[in-house]
């Protein structure tokens, strides 16, 4: 060969090794950036038209032809900004068909597997959602049925959560998680108004085991009468009311001419992932109790060449908006909203949980796409100075190519706060302020009816 024609060879190589760096792959939070710079500008139907574009359709009352991969979480995610414009039909399409195309990950204890599986799996591929995720659509798209007063759809929703919360309960190492709580509380509204007693009292007691409640404990005083379900927390409640049988205000017996109306405001939005990439060496460090001996030693082996050692992993970036405050005014007097679940914090403590597994498996594919060049570089000859460069080229486009699976539900908002109380029969007049959105509405309660108020501000 001459030298020409080595150099040839030489330049063609390393254009493979540079390639990579050079073009990069921005994986699904490029697809979801424009969604994302509307909602922080507070133009949700604008991040619907961003949505609608990537799933390739032409309006927003349109699925696409196949909902899997991203086009799942897509929807997902244009569900939620549908219910912040209280366009509640069009939420409760894309909540159920997103629901339909979406497994849950199992985060039970020794499934490492799986969420290795789940963090680097190809985005082509179905997304599985942690257990939040599951329980915050069944959540949420109940609330859809109450907004339009469906009790049927809601009690099939509320059975539906119940199925991913009884997982949650028998599975899952945290079962002290106030999402739980949230859905527990809807669904016991629900049967409530179904005129099931008992049912939603169990659901009531439920959530009651969580702060951010308090005011269930005075509806529970005023239903238990009607149904048979006890449980310590109950009888605890109905022995404080005989203490004090003063009604709290707002809340007379079902007998007057009163009605009912629920509030419930969620606001800004959850940290969503981002791909990240560190020297493998920071790895070994930050997350060495995590690692086996024999993968620590492969992969400082790697580190020693100091080149091409990088590994590729999600994390969060920062949520928005959760410490501001909401507000609501019935009838031009503002309304005490109760925080009930900081969805936020519980999207960090379970990515906490998971973290170390996660670099653990960037570090074993790390150690794959190495066993790949020496491969190459062994088939080529140890001291030729081409299968070198090959197998460094092989290395480099493995790594490019391993772009982390960052799709997640980023629509999810931070922080949710709910209210309850009774009024006269009558027209009154809502308005909900959060983070610039606003909801003004008037309603007219009869007799002994309710109604379910919501605005959830993505900003």
């Amino acid at each position: 060969m001459n030298a020409l024609s080595k150099l040839g060879r030489l330049a063609s190589v390393a254009g493979l090794v540079l390639a990579p760096w050079l073009v990069g792959c921005g994986g699904h939070t490029a697809r979801t950036l424009e969604m994302r710079s509307a909602l922080d500008a507070g133009n949700a139907k604008g991040a619907i038209k961003a949505l609608d574009e990537e799933l390739d359709v032409k309006d927003p009352k349109d699925l696409p032809g196949d909902i899997k991969g991203d086009n799942a979480i897509l929807v997902l995610d244009r569900a939620s900004i549908q219910q912040g414009l209280s366009e509640f039909s069009l939420s409760k399409r894309d909540f159920e068909a997103a629901d339909k195309a979406i497994d849950m990950l199992d985060l039970a204890r020794n499934a490492g597997d799986s969420i290795g599986e789940y963090v680097f799996s190809g985005s082509s591929g179905r997304y599985q959602a942690p257990p939040y995720e599951k329980l915050m659509i069944n959540t949420l798209n109940m609330l859809n049925y109450l907004e339009t007063r469906d009790l049927n759809g809601a009690r099939i929703e509320a059975r539906r959560l119940s199925v991913i919360q009884k997982y949650y309960r028998d599975n899952l190492q945290n079962k002290e998680n106030p999402v739980v709580g949230l859905g527990s509380m809807l669904a016991g509204f629900t049967f409530e108004k179904s005129g099931e007693i008992d049912e939603a009292l169990r659901y009531y007691d439920e959530a009651l085991g969580f702060t951010g409640f308090g005011t269930l404990s005075e509806a529970v005083r005023r239903i238990a009468p009607l149904g048979q379900y006890r449980s310590p927390r109950i009888k605890a409640l109905l022995h404080e009311g005989e203490k004090d049988d003063k009604a709290a205000p707002g809340l007379q017996g079902a007998d007057d001419d009163t009605g009912e109306v629920l509030f419930v405001v969620g606001y800004g939005r959850v940290a969503h992932k981002i791909a990240n990439r560190i020297p493998i060496g920071l790895a070994l460090t930050y997350f060495a109790g995590s690692i086996q001996p024999h993968d620590a030693a492969a992969a400082n082996k790697l580190a020693a060449q100091g080149l091409v050692t990088w590994i590729n992993f999600p994390s969060l970036a920062p949520g928005r908006g959760k410490w501001d405050i909401p507000s609501c005014k019935l009838d031009g007097q503002y309304v005490q909203l109760e925080e009930a679940v900081d969805v936020d914090r519980q999207v960090r403590e379970e990515w906490k949980k998971i973290e170390g597994k996660i670099i653990v498996s960037a570090i074993t594919r790390l150690i794959a796409r190495a066993a790949v060049g020496q491969g190459i570089q062994t088939a080529a000859g140890r001291d030729n100075v081409i299968g070198i460069l090959a197998s460094l080229g092989a290395q480099a486009t493995l790594t490019a190519l391993d772009t982390p699976d960052t799709r997640s539900w980023e629509t999810l908002p931070a922080r949710v706060a709910v209210a309850r109380m009774r009024l006269p029969a009558g027209k009154h007049r809502i308005v909900i302020d959060a983070r610039g959105w606003q909801r003004t509405q008037d309603v007219v309660i009869e007799k002994g009816g309710w109604q379910v108020v919501s605005l959830m501000a993505l900003r």
